[in-house]
């Protein structure tokens, strides 16, 4: 799922998928959270899943990719 999420940004804001670390936070690639949303609704679309986003903290992309996948199980 990481990879897919880096993927997806990398495409999405036209960057290098190598400046694109687990650690790496949506705010330090400008990533506000209507840019977020999009993801997870392109996200939810693709694995045909729904996710339930209120009241997470997910600032990185390992932190998302962990919540989906825990969702996916």
């Amino acid at each position: 799922m990481y990879e897919k999420l880096v993927n997806y940004a990398a495409k999405q804001l036209e960057l290098d998928a190598s400046e694109i670390t687990p650690d790496t936070t949506f705010e330090s690639l400008g990533i506000d959270s209507l840019d977020i949303v999009e993801m997870i609704m392109d996200l939810e679309s693709e694995l045909g899943i729904e996710l339930d986003m209120e009241d997470q903290k997910i600032t990185t992309f390992q932190e998302l990719a962990d919540f989906i996948d825990s969702n996916l199980n």
